[in-house]
C-alpha cells in the first residue's frame, strides 16, 4: 500500500527545499522504490528543486475542459481527461513528477477535482511513497484530493514568527476531516542557539519536533546557480540534516 508524505507551512519557509532533499535521501539510500512527487503548492517551483522539466499543469487541463470545443470529436470528457493527465505526468528514472499548478478561476470546479482525485488515487497505487509539497492552507488535503496522509511535517524557519505560523498550521490540520497520520514539526535556516532560543514557542505549538536544518551556504549557492537542490553534495549541512530527519521518520527501506 502507498504511504503518503505531506509537506506543509508558509512560503519561505524551506519546505521545498526540504521537500527535494528528503526525496533525494530516499531515493540514494533506500533499495529501490518508486516514489510519486506531487507539487500542490501554487507558487510552483519543486520540478526546478529536483531538476525536472514540466510540459504541462493540472490546472491548465482542468482549466482546458471548461471548452466543450476542447475535447476531440467521438471522446468522452472523462477519458480526455484521464487522458491529459497521464500526459501531464513528468516520468524520471528516480522520481515521477505532478505539478498542480496555480489556482482556477471562478466557478464550480466539484467534477474537475473529483476526476483529480480519482487519478491521484489510481495513479498512487502504483508507487511505494506520494510525497506532497502542499500550500499552508492545504486545500487540497481539505478537499481530500490527497486521499489520506501518513505523515506529515509542517516547516517553519528559525523566527518566532515562522513558528507560531507552523503553530496555526498544526490547528488547521487537527480541525480537518482529512486522514492524516504523524505530524513533525522541522526548523529551517538555524544557526547555532536557534532551537534553545525558540524552545518556549516550539513548545506551545503542541508540535513534535523532529529535526533542524541549519543555515547552509550551498543551498544558498545552488539557488543563485539555478542548480537543482537535488544535486547538493553529500556533505552538504543540509543534506546531512535531513538524512537524519528521514532516518528518525523511518522513510528508508
Amino acid at each position: 500500500m502507498s504511504k503518503y508524505i505531506a509537506v506543509a507551512g508558509k512560503g519561505g519557509a524551506g519546505k521545498t527545499t526540504f521537500t527535494a532533499l528528503m526525496l533525494r535521501q530516499m531515493v540514494k539510500n533506500s533499495k529501490k522504490i518508486s516514489i510519486l512527487a506531487v507539487d500542490a503548492d501554487p507558487n510552483a517551483n519543486l520540478s526546478e528543486a529536483l531538476g525536472l522539466s514540466v510540459s504541462a499543469t493540472i490546472s491548465e487541463i482542468l482549466d482546458d475542459t471548461r471548452n466543450p470545443k476542447a475535447i476531440p470529436p467521438g471522446m468522452t470528457k472523462d477519458i480526455y481527461v484521464e487522458y491529459k493527465l497521464q500526459q501531464s505526468l513528468v516520468e524520471s528514472p528516480d522520481i515521477d513528477l505532478l505539478v498542480m499548478g496555480g489556482p482556477q478561476g471562478a466557478g464550480c470546479y466539484c467534477y474537475a477535482n473529483d476526476l483529480l482525485r480519482r487519478h491521484l488515487e489510481n495513479l498512487g497505487k502504483n508507487y511505494d511513497f506520494v510525497a506532497v509539497d502542499t500550500e499552508a492552507g492545504l486545500e487540497h488535503i481539505s478537499r481530500r484530493t490527497v486521499p489520506h496522509v501518513d505523515l506529515m511535517f509542517v516547516v517553519s524557519d528559525s523566527s518566532v514568527r515562522g513558528i507560531r505560523s507552523a503553530g496555526r498550521v498544526y490547528e488547521l490540520i487537527k480541525s480537518l476531516k482529512s486522514e492524516i497520520g504523524r505530524v513533525y514539526l522541522i526548523v529551517t535556516k538555524t544557526e547555532p542557539g536557534s532551537i534553545s532560543v525558540l524552545a518556549e514557542e516550539i513548545a506551545q505549538t503542541g508540535l513534535e519536533l523532529i529535526g533542524e536544518i541549519p543555515l547552509d551556504p550551498l543551498v544558498v549557492k545552488q539557488d543563485l546557480a539555478g542548480r537543482p537542490i537535488f544535486d547538493l553534495p553529500d556533505e552538504a549541512l543540509s543534506v546531512q540534516a535531513v538524512d537524519i530527519i528521514v532516518k528518525k521518520a523511518g522513510l528508508l527501506t
